[in-house]
């Protein structure tokens, strides 16, 4: 018996094909955003010879110190030799699991061997013997509603009939249509169901999976637009202008090589405005097209993937169609449509409520991040993206228009915005694309800048160059209201992010600076370091801006301020232009905000740690309990931030802007996906705070 019970929820099937892994995958991010440390158990995994594709996503996705081996049971032959042992093993197993977790997501088999009626039975067994309640998913594709309650009754009595305890119901890939009748049929079961729509996405396989699948080779195009979903595929044997008549969004041509017309047509509908954005294009039976036409191709430089392979047409077309699509680590898409399925169609407080989650007295970061998200949901804002011509940034405005962090409006030229996200697999039909250039906005625009910079000589004409912009045009789009907010800075540099905002927003009243905090997301607590992005050598009072603002910005983030002022010295003990800066700049702060509780001069150790700070301040209400750090100077801050995110494996996020009148923030040239879709929520909930 393990001394530390952690909470569990065992994810069943009685079937393949379930989807059961974007129900484990929504389950884990539940329970990652109230739980400190969740680890994943597979009691059978799918094969020895190669890994276990879903346990490899949720090992990503889960916050336990769990690695792959440690994670698994045993094998199907392990079951088949010997049934009972392979339960005492896995019980074994799963205890070395629970010891490191303050809960466990346990997924099922997945009836890849000889599946038979038992099971789920034999499911249910392990779930009793791990005391783990059972979330059970069941498929309503080619089912109607009479036969999914028909299906879930059966289960229902295979699992009271081990002893194990039924606390919720699944159905996932349902006709998007039949979602609430089937819903409405399972109301009579005394445990919540849900229903979740087919989503061919969640299926469909990328053209780096045909490949493979095909054993072809890449012959030409965008590698990155391998990682496009095909949605449908269509055989090419038809004439040109049919196969156009034919085409849609997602769909891969199937072809010969020397079907010169239909690879210029598929070829030239792909990039021609008012054709559907394709996946790609497979030309089979080894024929690779006339050098003329090659020429002629290579000379169109088509970004569309075009592979080859040694198959005839129908092995071609066989291969091509039996491939499903794995949701793995590797596949951001896939992942993101799962879990805003998961988000929107499951009760995520009534779940977790029911497998007995306590709260967490503890934030890691990735329970940060969740929140981050969830109250940027709670309050939709619009956010302007001014770089749409950089793909992270349409990757990123794709997750967050998936998952409802806010409405966008991107700046580009629309056409070819929209174009390079659908060759992306990107879905931005919701955002605003404008460009500023062409833009009704563009005289208005103008001539507000016009009159902001008179007095230093501005002109209309100038003006309008000035504003045509992108930092400049998504600037004043926040300044006049029509956007509530802007992140920029993934391909430009801080100043060409910030300037405007100096010369259009201004600072709030009673603060002259503009500033900069990040948060810094810890194994199990959140701090903010100001300044690390903005201020080289700030002044005393300039220091005093920068920890009221940090102290505030902590505030909305929900982290209760108790402001360090950094320093080589702590106390009264140190002397010299730079301790002294400090120690009026925390006067300074004392005067401006007398409730905030603030030290300084003091070294970051004493600030930090319980046991310094017992010996160095042992009678300070900050000292070893510090929330926020506020650094001399920009050289400290950010190579102290760099250092912590580092060597201690810390999640940074911001830079965070502070001290404008209206949220602008800045990312980093270097910003990954997630990092830019922090900052927009980030934005969205400084943007809350200005209609408070």
């Amino acid at each position: 018996m393990v001394e530390h019970a952690p909470s569990t929820v065992y994810i069943a099937s009685p079937e393949g094909d379930t989807g059961k892994s974007t129900v484990a995958l929504g389950v884990l991010q539940m329970l990652c955003a109230t739980t400190a440390r969740v680890g994943v158990f597979r009691p059978i995994t799918r094969s020895t010879a190669e890994p276990d594709y879903i346990l490899e996503l949720l090992l990503e996705h889960s916050t336990a110190d769990i690695g792959y081996d440690q994670a698994v049971g045993v094998t199907y032959e392990d079951v088949h030799r010997d049934p009972d042992a392979a339960i005492s093993e896995i019980v074994m197993r799963f205890h070395d699991v629970a010891k490191a977790c303050d809960a466990v997501v346990i997924v099922g088999s997945d009836y890849t061997d000889v599946a038979s009626p038992s099971e789920l039975r034999y499911n249910a067994r392990i779930a009793v013997n791990l005391g783990a309640p059972v979330l059970l998913v069941v498929r309503g594709a080619d089912r109607t509603p009479a036969e999914v309650k028909q299906l879930v009754e059966l289960c229902s009595t295979e699992l009271a009939a081990e002893h194990a305890q039924l606390v919720a119901v699944v159905v996932n890939r349902c006709a998007p249509d039949e979602t609430d009748e089937i819903c409405s049929s399972l109301d009579g079961f005394d445990v919540p169901s849900w229903t979740l729509p087919e989503v061919p996405l969640l299926m469909a396989p990328t053209m780096g999976e045909l490949c493979g699948a095909i054993d072809g080779e890449i012959y030409s195009g965008d590698p990155e637009l391998l990682q496009r979903e095909a949605l449908r595929i269509m055989v090419g044997g038809m004439t040109a202008e049919h196969i156009l008549e034919r085409l849609s969004d997602g769909v891969v041509v199937i072809a010969p090589g020397d079907r010169s017309d239909v690879l210029l047509s598929v070829v030239n509908a792909h990039e021609a405005e008012g054709f559907p954005s394709l996946a790609g294009i497979v030309m089979n039976g080894g024929i690779r097209p006339h050098p003329a036409i090659a020429r002629l191709m290579e000379g169109l430089r088509p970004k569309l993937p075009i592979l080859t392979t040694e198959l005839g047409t129908y092995d071609t077309a066989s291969a091509v169609h039996r491939t499903r699509g794995r949701m793995w680590a590797g596949s951001p898409l896939k992942v993101d449509t799962a879990l805003a399925l998961m988000e929107e169609r499951v009760d995520a407080p009534e779940l977790l409520k029911r497998i007995q989650v306590p709260p967490s007295h503890v934030v890691t970061p990735q329970m940060f991040e969740y929140q981050l998200i969830d109250r940027a949901r709670a309050d939709r804002k619009r956010i302007v993206l001014p770089e749409g011509d950089d793909d992270r940034i349409l990757r990123a405005a794709g997750r967050v228009l998936q998952r409802k962090i806010a409405d966008l409006t991107i700046l580009g030229d629309e056409t070819a915005v929209r174009a390079r996200a659908a060759e992306l697999g990107v879905d931005i039909a919701a955002a605003q694309v404008l460009d500023p250039r062409s833009s009704g906005y563009l005289d208005e625009f103008a001539a507000e800048y016009t009159e902001l910079r008179k007095h230093k000589g501005m002109t209309l004409e100038r003006a309008r160059e000035t504003i045509a912009d992108i930092s400049y045009f998504g600037t004043m789009m926040v300044y006049k209201g029509i956007a509530d907010g802007m992140v920029s800075g993934a391909a430009h540099t801080t100043a060409h992010t910030i300037r405007p905002s100096f010369e259009i927003i201004k600072t709030v009243p009673g603060v002259s600076t503009v500033s900069s905090v990040f948060l810094m997301c810890l194994a199990d607590r959140v701090l903010a370091y100001g300044d690390c992005a903005v201020v080289p050598d700030p002044t005393s009072e300039q220091l005093a801006d920068i920890a009221v603002s940090s102290a505030e910005t902590a505030a909305r983030f929900g982290i209760d301020p108790r402001v360090a002022m950094l320093s080589y010295s702590t106390g009264a003990s140190g002397t010299g232009a730079d301790v002294d800066k400090v120690r009026a700049a925390t006067v300074l702060v004392r005067e401006r905000a007398p409730q905030l509780p603030v030290e300084g001069p003091i070294q970051y150790d004493a600030a930090i740690e319980p046991a310094v700070a017992s010996a160095k301040l042992p009678d300070s209400e900050v000292a070893g309990r510090a929330t926020v750090f506020v650094f001399p100077d920009l050289n400290t801050g950010n190579n102290t931030y760099k250092a912590v995110q580092r060597s201690a494996g810390a999640v940074a996020i911001g830079p965070v802007l502070q001290g404008l009148r209206k949220p602008v923030n800045d990312l980093s040239r270097g910003a990954l996906v997630a990092d830019i879709v922090n900052t927009v929520a980030i934005t969205a909930i400084q943007a809350q705070g200005d209609d408070a």
